[in-house]
């Protein structure tokens, strides 16, 4: 294991949201992430499993300097972050976020090519030859055909504009990349090729890589530790082999108790 210092690293993290629901002078609070403390560091996989609104994807946004904290720290490569512009585009170009739909994540006027040299411009790197090459080495590298970068995302099927999202991903050679539910829009049929194309180019390129779902079947299959959240919380954190063999958690047992064939199967 490197001992390079983690990507990101969330220490005592809250996140207080002000709900417009209460009263104009005592508004309601929500607690969307409750002391939060985690690691990520390249070569390695965390996945974060829960419920709808345990707080997964507020964690995700927090990780990627979208999200402030209300407190806590947030260190990016051993230094605390910030939350400025400068920084979050420099952390953009070191965490790269997949996100649930491609549909809906990929812009629809955009043909292929250029929603992956996009990122290119944004951070000056390179010239127009130099993108094309990296453009088409990156969709050789998802499994597409170059013809598909002539394409809208309209043109091609769910799977294949999630291998799009996920070469977007790389194209600034992030340290990590987050996966939000990157497979819950999926046909199941397809689901499998997608993890197999995550858990492959993780070994090949050394990412780190957060893997957010509420299935913990599918965090099961490409993690090497667990974090399991409910209501805001990290209830526990094992390698993943001890979440199914020895879980901790009230919460833990209940989810593995609702796939009770899966521990036998491990």
């Amino acid at each position: 294991m490197s001992t390079e210092a983690p990507v990101i690293e969330l220490r005592n993290v809250h996140v207080i949201h002000t709900s417009r629901t209460g009263k104009l002078f005592r508004p309601d609070k929500v607690h969307a992430v409750n002391d939060v403390s985690l690691t990520v560091s390249r070569g390695e996989t965390l996945g974060i499993v829960g419920e709808s609104g345990c707080g997964k994807s507020t964690t995700a946004r927090v990780m990627v300097g979208l999200q402030k904290p209300t407190s806590g720290e947030v260190l990016f490569k051993g230094n605390p972050a910030k939350f400025d512009a400068k920084s979050r585009m420099e952390m953009g170009r070191s965490i790269s976020v997949v996100f649930q739909d491609p549909a809906t994540a990929l812009n629809p006027r955009m043909i292929v090519r250029d929603a992956l040299i996009d990122p290119l411009k944004v951070h000056g790197i390179g010239n127009a030859e130099s993108r094309l090459a990296r453009v088409k080495e990156l969709l050789a590298l998802v499994g597409l055909p170059q013809s598909a970068l002539e394409v809208l995302p309209r043109q091609i099927s769910g799977g294949q504009r999630q291998r799009v999202a996920i070469a977007r991903a790389l194209v600034l050679e992030p340290d990590v990349i987050i996966a939000d539910e990157p497979t819950s829009a999926l046909d199941v049929s397809v689901r499998a090729q997608v993890l197999n194309l995550l858990t492959d180019l993780k070994a090949q390129l050394g990412l780190g890589l957060v893997f957010i779902s509420h299935d913990i079947n599918t965090v099961r299959y490409i993690s090497d530790k667990i974090a399991v959240m409910y209501k805001g919380s990290v209830v526990e954190e094992q390698p993943t082999y001890d979440i199914f063999h020895t879980p901790q958690d009230p919460y833990t047992k209940m989810l593995l108790s609702a796939v009770p064939s899966l521990v036998q199967e491990f």
